[in-house]
């Protein structure tokens, strides 16, 4: 009975350790970002933007992000999307209140993109690819890439200091865990 027992033990380790999908905490605070190159899964915080959070659940299963580009790309720094018109100044047509927090913005981080105005976040969104002590305080952390990096590092990327992307990648769907079969 004792190998049994530490066969499943050992066989659900392994589950969880190949598998990340498997070790989501929580279905409905976690997103599967489905893109060329295979699946990222982005763990929400709620804990720290409610509201952001919310929104982004609520266009996921509009299906709003699905077929987006990653219109604004930059080698180094981030990978941007959420545009529905691909330009850098599209939306969802409904704005955010700030909610910043004290949570860095490191590799893998998920933060609103805004314009000046604080409160100015809609639907854009950006994925850091390394560090950026410079957006901590000033901009709303809402996630966390727990698998599939490597795969956002193989986003297309743009030219020039804003990062404009010719024949972009695009998310081919974004879906709450929850949601999926």
């Amino acid at each position: 009975m004792k190998s049994l027992l530490q066969a499943l033990l050992a066989c659900a380790l392994f589950v969880l350790l190949a598998c990340p999908a498997a070790w989501a905490q929580d279905p409905e605070n976690t997103l599967y970002m489905d893109l060329a190159d295979g699946r990222v899964i982005i763990e929400m915080r709620p804990d720290l933007a409610p509201k952001h959070v919310a929104r982004i659940k609520e266009l996921a299963r509009m299906k709003f992000y699905d077929g987006i580009v990653f219109h604004r790309v930059i080698d180094g720094f981030m990978a941007q999307t959420g545009d529905p018109t691909g330009t850098g100044r599209g939306g969802s047509g409904q704005n955010l209140p700030a909610e910043f927090s004290n949570a860095p913005f490191k590799r893998g981080t998920v933060g609103m993109a805004r314009a000046s105005d604080p409160d100015s976040a809609d639907s854009q969104f950006f994925i850091c690819f390394a560090p950026a002590p410079f957006l901590d305080g000033q901009y709303t952390v809402w996630g966390q890439v727990v698998s599939g990096m490597e795969i956002v590092d193989h986003i297309k990327k743009g030219t020039g200091q804003s990062g404009m992307v010719r024949n972009p990648d695009k998310i081919i769907s974004l879906r709450v865990a929850a949601d999926v079969q």
